[in-house]
């Protein structure tokens, strides 16, 4: 075999491919175990004794320029997009490849939306307020005195403080939202406060230091308890089903009074009933009222709060909290 001609054959091979394939044809043609190399080696013993010597310098040779030719076509194909070399990266997937798919709002978000929906039937607005508040929006207008075990530095997060500012913390309960309602609205007010709020809880499978809460409130003209139970049976009966139970048991909150915890009777998985508390709620404190300047003996209201997470892990039967902010895509994909 000429070695000059199978170096020569090998140049104007190399320079006529475009695809990675005919690359790797190439390297089996010349460089692979059975290739024409292999093959011009193999040959050596029908060469003349005085001859082999040149021959192996010629063949040594061979090698290390096809093979150097081969290394440096191979990282010019590399450095190429995609798209030059046929395929274009930036076309959406075809179907028998893994299509496409689009996402899906979180779990948590797609209930609040439906909680929203639900009290905007009944007449509720959506209220908003800053996730960073001070003392007087999250506790004090809320009737929460200042010895209270919920005003402690360590059942809040509070942030480092200005020189000569007011304590800040991250919000400990969405009731905060009321206050700053009701300072810039005069009754009647009927409005629910979905969000974030945070509490240094230990994370475990019923707890975590962030979760959320949707407030309600209504404050008119000769609002009642028996508005207050009405509400919350409505909405439960329109959430969980029209023949689910629930009942209020006598509670303690600064901001209301009287006050209530409100359950739901649920079937367990041994098919026995068991009362599930969902929130807390009651009349408002007549010392919230007076704390934003409406007048308590002219005005009443009603004000309850619901753990977004509990409704959402009773509703979909999830065990344990922290699968909610784990971003496994195994688990959100199921709702």
């Amino acid at each position: 075999m000429d070695i000059s001609e199978l170096v020569g054959s090998s140049e104007a091979q190399l320079s006529g491919i475009k695809s990675p394939e005919d690359l790797e044809n190439f390297r089996i043609k010349y460089l692979g175990t059975k290739g024409l190399l292999k093959q011009a080696s193999d040959q050596i013993k029908q060469i003349p004794v005085d001859q082999r010597r040149a021959y192996g310098q010629a063949l040594n040779g061979a090698k290390e320029s096809i093979s150097a030719a081969y290394q440096q076509k191979k990282l010019e194909m590399a450095s190429v997009p995609a798209v030059l070399t046929g395929i274009d990266v930036t076309e959406p997937g075809r179907i028998h490849c893994d299509p496409y798919r689009p996402g899906t709002l979180h779990v948590i978000q797609q209930t609040i939306d439906e909680l929203t929906d639900l009290f905007g039937q009944m007449g509720f607005s959506v209220a908003d307020g800053p996730e960073l508040e001070d003392e007087f929006h999250n506790f004090e207008a809320l009737n929460v005195p200042t010895d209270h075990p919920a005003r402690h530095p360590l059942d809040n997060f509070y942030l480092e403080q200005l020189t000569g500012g007011a304590p800040r913390m991250l919000r400990s309960q969405t009731s905060s939202v009321q206050i700053r309602v009701l300072e810039k609205s005069k009754p009647p007010v009927r409005i629910i406060a979905p969000g974030r709020v945070y509490r240094p809880d230990t994370v475990d499978a019923t707890h975590s230091f962030m979760f959320h809460q949707l407030e309600g409130l209504y404050v008119d003209r000769g609002v009642t308890m028996i508005d207050l139970k009405t509400c919350i049976d409505q909405f439960a009966r329109a959430f969980f089903g029209a023949s689910v139970k629930t009942r209020f048991r006598p509670s303690f909150f600064p901001f209301t009074e009287p006050s209530a915890e409100f359950d739901v009777l649920f079937t367990g998985d041994n098919g026995q009933n068991r009362w599930i508390e969902l929130g807390g709620c009651g009349m408002v404190d007549p010392n919230v009222l007076t704390a934003v300047g409406i007048d308590p003996e002219m005005y009443s209201g009603f004000a309850f709060g619901l753990g977004v997470e509990r409704i959402v892990m009773r509703r979909h039967g999830i065990a344990d909290i922290r699968d909610l902010f784990e971003n496994d895509i195994r688990f959100l994909t199921q709702f």
